[in-house]
């Protein structure tokens, strides 16, 4: 089941993600991942979601859900391949320009390339120039009961 083009992963779980991955992207994949899991805060769940591996805040800590869809996960971090970029898709710095400012210039001393992001999702085309330290601290800027407290406000305006 190879995740091929921009499709959507059928895998079921996310060490089954990874093993579908083509060999260039499963080893920086992988380092996301890890860099990921090693800073989430206690609260967060790795989930499959959208067809890429998800961070989210479970239903069990937070019932209302996705505003969008209540059944899904209010999701934080999404991280997928796509076919010419990795995507981090990093709903925290959409939602709070305090973390946007801080990953907009903390970025340049983490990676040589230019930062490609649109409004929360973050590309890396090259491989090589991954930051994978600044991916486990912007894992690591919020808690799930802070992220709560921004999605609620955002939605409650």
């Amino acid at each position: 089941m190879q995740i091929k083009s921009t499709m959507q992963s059928a895998a079921q779980n996310p060490q089954e993600y990874i093993d579908d991955l083509p060999a260039d992207r499963k080893e920086a994949i992988s380092k996301i991942r890890e860099a990921i899991l090693k800073n989430l805060p206690d609260g967060f769940e790795e989930v499959m979601g959208y067809g890429m591996l998800g961070y989210v805040v479970p239903h069990s800590l937070y019932p209302k859900g996705y505003h969008c869809n209540p059944k899904l996960p209010l999701p934080y971090m999404n991280l997928g391949s796509q076919k010419n970029f990795i995507a981090l898709h990093a709903m925290c710095v959409y939602n709070s320009s305090k973390v946007l400012d801080w990953f907009v210039a903390e970025y340049p001393k983490h990676s040589k390339a230019k930062l490609d992001m649109g409004k929360a999702c973050i590309r890396f085309k090259k491989m090589d120039d991954i930051p994978y330290e600044l991916i486990g601290e912007l894992a690591a800027k919020m808690t799930p009961q802070k992220w709560i407290e921004i999605c609620e406000a955002v939605v409650n305006r």
